[in-house]
């Protein structure tokens, strides 16, 4: 292995000495240069900062304060609808009380009303009823209305010489009816009614019109079962009819029918009688003929 010199020995760290040297030299003179400019750049940078600070606190206050100016306006102006919509509550609900109070005496006064109303219908209904059966019973009376009820069937035919049966001969039979308590009577299903009249026609026997009666003659009475055939006799045309019908061979059959119906009898307006006026209707002694 070569010897090295005294002269390289000694160099050699010299060298490095005066390099490094000179470099800490030139590191030291940056970092004094960035030293002083970051201690330059931090002070405007506070300084700057700073000016930002007082800017953002100014614009911070004044924001605030228009906020709350703002709310105040506004709450002074919500106070005021508020006040407003209150007394205009109050006013709707006093005149809500005011046409419910209304609206009640009203529906007294209308169930006084229909109280009244209903005690009225309650009458009328009431004559309504016995009208109707009123009606009724007049109608039945009168042969208007149709009947039903026991009663008797009384069948009469011409003789088997020829001999026939008149209009005369039936009533005398239809009178010892009613005079025995006759409620109804019809023949061949004509009713009898207070306008009736048998007449004779040639042969045929009229009753309410035509068509005419043809025998047999089948006379229909409702009334008691009980009496009704016994009296017939016991009455003073009941007996002369049932005289002649054996003078005569008129065939009678007599029988008890327990329910019987006998029609109405159809209503003929009048042909030659017309309603008057009241001072038509009038009689000599000042007083109104009934209708």
């Amino acid at each position: 292995m070569p010897e090295t010199s005294t002269t390289d020995r000694t160099r050699t760290p010299l060298l490095n000495l005066i390099t490094q040297e000179s470099m800490d030299q030139d590191y030291q003179h940056v970092a004094e240069q960035r030293a002083a400019a970051g201690t330059t750049g931090d002070q405007a940078a506070a300084r700057a900062s700073g000016r930002r600070g007082h800017w953002v606190a100014t614009a911070v206050v004044g924001v605030f304060g228009l906020l709350v100016t703002v709310a105040a306006v506004q709450t002074s102006e919500r106070s005021g609808v508020t006040s407003a919509s209150r007394d205009s509550l109050l006013r709707q609900i006093d005149q809500r009380r005011d046409q419910a109070a209304d609206l009640q005496q009203r529906i007294v006064r209308l169930r006084e009303l229909n109280i009244g109303l209903q005690g009225a219908l309650t009458d009328v209904d009431d004559d309504e009823r016995s009208t109707t059966s009123r009606t009724q019973r007049l109608a039945g009376a009168a042969g208007f209305g149709p009947v039903s009820g026991p009663g008797l069937v009384i069948a009469v035919d011409d003789a088997p010489d020829g001999e026939a049966v008149r209009d005369e001969d039936l009533a005398l039979l239809v009178n010892g009816l009613w005079e025995a308590g006759a409620e109804a009577i019809s023949i061949n299903g004509k009713r009898l009614t207070t306008r009736s009249g048998l007449r004779n026609s040639g042969a045929a026997i009229n009753l309410n019109g035509p068509p005419p009666l043809s025998p047999p003659y089948v006379v229909s009475a409702i009334g008691d079962t009980r009496t009704l055939q016994a009296d017939l006799i016991d009455t003073s045309t009941g007996l002369a009819f049932s005289n002649t019908a054996d003078a005569l061979g008129f065939p009678v059959t007599m029988k008890v029918d327990d329910d019987l119906t006998l029609p109405a009898a159809q209503l003929r307006a009048p042909r030659h009688a017309v309603k008057g006026t009241a001072e038509q209707n009038r009689r000599p002694d000042g007083k109104e003929n009934a209708p």
